[in-house]
């Protein structure tokens, strides 16, 4: 609860219709009582609101629906709302440390649920301000005008969870039933906040499970490439078998590398990521295995699988981990791999001419 509605101090803006202000503090401070709202109030003197709030506030409450009022003065102050005998609302004193009012004013006011604003002056548009930088859902009554009606001014520019009809009526003249509209309209803010918030929250899960499940397939990726190259048998002819292991153990180790090169991207699935590392590990694969079979054409006659597997699996693994710089690759022309041990001139390439000095 935060404003005045004194007409005994000047305000800038100025207050309008003080007569019947305090009158709808008290109608509203009835209807956060019947919405089973708790309060947060820091003084009860007469020249500010919190008082004829609490008044009405525990005209509502009954046994059946009591209501709870925490009060956060500084340490020197103390409060009393001269509550009737009888009331069914639970009074809590919450004392802050600091002898300045504005610690414990600022400090509840970032924990609050919602913040209502009724006149007052440079206090009161700053309280509201912070609520609306921290996107606390906030009510101005700006029939009063003071703060709270430059409040209701800036809340048109940020909105946060306020919409259209919530503006105006907030920006109307009181009438007979805008209590209820306006206690309303400050819980439905609440809950459209809670409402993005328990989005954001399932993204975030949403978001954990798709990483997690996608490290896990990378795991079983990896760990199915070294079955394979452990598992592979004895070199012999390119058996269907064979071909099969030998194909196979380089793009899961590449599928196992594009998820792991996943997890420091945004903006897709890991399914995606890991179609896009099989194909880089399919181009890198047969390249490779082109080369061979150009400098070695007689490879698949004698197939050492094994001993093959602990290039290519590594091939692989960097094929799908720098994925895109193998398709940067193939759109500038891909380079073909030279084999170890083949000569670099046997496809017909010229040596260089000897330069001056060198041996004829």
């Amino acid at each position: 609860m935060v404003g005045s509605v004194s007409a005994d101090r000047d305000f800038t803006p100025s207050l309008k219709s003080v007569a019947q202000a305090q009158e709808a503090c008290r109608l509203l401070g009835r209807e956060l009582a019947r919405a089973g709202c708790d309060l947060a109030v820091f003084s009860s003197k007469e020249t500010y609101i919190e008082r004829d709030v609490v008044h009405g506030y525990a005209e509502a409450c009954t046994a059946d629906a009591p209501g709870r009022v925490a009060a956060y003065p500084p340490r020197h102050r103390d409060v009393d709302f001269a509550l009737p005998s009888g009331s069914c609302v639970t009074m809590d004193l919450v004392r802050d440390t600091s002898g300045e009012w504005e610690v414990a004013y600022y400090r509840t006011l970032m924990e609050a649920d919602g913040v209502l604003l009724v006149g007052g002056g440079q206090s009161t548009r700053i309280a509201g301000i912070v609520a609306l930088s921290q996107r606390i859902p906030v009510l101005p009554v700006a029939a009063f005008g003071g703060g709270a009606g430059q409040v209701w001014v800036n809340l048109d520019k940020v909105r946060n969870d306020a919409n259209d009809d919530d503006i105006a009526l907030m920006g109307d003249d009181w009438r007979p039933g805008s209590d209820a509209r306006l206690v309303a309209c400050l819980l439905a803010q609440r809950q459209r906040r809670q409402e993005a918030e328990e989005a954001v929250r399932r993204e975030a899960r949403a978001g954990a499970w798709r990483l997690n499940s996608g490290l896990a397939v990378a795991v079983l990726c990896l760990l199915g490439s070294l079955a394979l190259l452990v598992g592979a048998g004895a070199p012999g002819p390119a058996t269907a078998q064979r071909l099969a292991v030998f194909v196979t153990a380089p793009l899961l180790a590449a599928v196992g590398g594009a998820l792991i090169r996943h997890t420091f991207d945004s903006g897709s699935g890991w399914l995606q990521g890991a179609v896009r590392g099989l194909g880089a590990g399919v181009v890198s694969v047969l390249l490779y295995c082109a080369s061979q079979l150009l400098a070695l054409p007689d490879l698949l006659d004698h197939l050492d699988v094994r001993r093959l597997l602990f290039f290519t699996v590594p091939l692989g693994f960097s094929a799908g981990f720098t994925f895109d710089l193998v398709f940067e690759r193939l759109r500038a022309g891909a380079v073909s791999v030279t084999p170890a041990g083949a000569d670099p001139l046997a496809s017909g390439a010229q040596a260089p001419s000897a330069g001056p000095g060198s041996p004829p």
